[in-house]
């Protein structure tokens, strides 16, 4: 086919206009579980601190003589003092006063558009830090603070692949945990973190893991099994996803995470931890040198893990 000669078309005409839709897509996730779910405090001071205790081991043989006297006492056993560090994130933008003027599609301001962009980056960046393997850095005047992250932390109940070690933990994590060789995440491993987290005297409500394990974690042979009823004249459904693990221990909720480390499994219980603020998400406007616009996006925080033993890790899974 062809057109007829000096046929006017939409490739040579001027004046044309454009047809850009009014709405700016972004896929990005924002999704935070850990900060979500955990508990959120305030603190005072760059390094913040608390307490945890245990109780003696349960003994069988407590019996006593009627009428005993006692003549010796048991040594009581003082707190433990922990601390972590906390860490500040910053995003900065600068915005030149004709864009902030100009009619743009999509968004009338430019500022307040990339602020809030921004400030959902810095969400995700806080996320990551959390559950980062990395110990707390107290910082100078060359070197960020930096406050430790959930790996760093889990000391009891853990297990991880041949080579791994677990972090020293004094009164605050000096080191992150020692990454071993990695192998396949099976039920068993789970089974055993679990169980562990539970004879600590924990109550584990949620595995938290990457995309690759999350489907590892559904095709475990213990709910692989799964049944759902199909109203007549509706189609079936085929079930590949679980969301929940029935243990011997508990229900535990599986919860994908985009911000954590594919190779951790945690196993967490977040009424035992907290995200601390020292100064929450502020926006501070920066000194105006020229025609321009200047913004800085801060935030100072650090993880409170109440008690470690009240959460787990299987480490050094495979990730593809």
């Amino acid at each position: 086919m062809a057109i007829v000669g000096n046929t006017y078309t939409r490739y040579s005409a001027i004046g044309i206009r454009e047809d850009l839709s009014n709405v700016i897509y972004n896929i990005s996730p924002e999704e935070t579980p850990f900060i979500s779910n955990i508990g959120r405090e305030s603190v005072k001071n760059t390094y913040f601190e608390w307490q945890t205790d245990a109780l003696a081991a349960a003994s069988a043989s407590n019996a006593a003589l009627e009428g005993d006297d006692i003549s010796s006492f048991t040594a009581v056993t003082p707190t433990s003092r922990v601390g972590n560090y906390t860490q500040i994130s910053t995003k900065n933008v600068i915005i030149s006063g004709t864009l902030e003027a100009v009619d743009k599609a999509g968004r009338r301001s430019e500022m307040t558009y990339q602020l809030a962009k921004l400030g959902s980056e810095l969400k995700r960046d806080m996320e990551s830090a959390l559950l980062a393997n990395q110990a707390a850095v107290a910082g100078n005047t060359t070197t960020a603070r930096r406050t430790a992250g959930l790996p760093a932390w889990l000391t009891s109940n853990t297990s991880f692949g041949t080579g791994g070690a677990n972090p020293t933990v004094g009164s605050t994590p000096t080191a992150a945990r020692t990454d071993g060789t990695q192998r396949a995440f099976t039920e068993a491993l789970l089974k055993n973190v679990i169980q562990q987290v539970w004879t600590s005297g924990g109550t584990p409500k949620m595995l938290m893991v990457g995309p690759f394990n999350k489907t590892a974690a559904s095709g475990f042979t213990g709910i692989a099994t799964r049944f759902r009823d199909v109203p007549a004249g509706q189609q079936a459904q085929i079930i590949g996803a679980a969301d929940i693990y029935v243990s011997d221990f508990g229900t535990v909720n599986i919860v994908p995470n985009r911000f954590q480390r594919d190779r951790d499994a945690f196993v967490v219980d977040p009424d035992y931890a907290s995200l601390a603020v020292l100064r929450p998400i502020q926006k501070m406007d920066l000194a105006k040198t020229g025609d321009a616009e200047k913004a800085l996006l801060l935030v100072e925080y650090g993880l409170k893990v109440n008690n470690q033993a009240a959460h787990g890790i299987v480490a050094d899974l495979t990730t593809s």
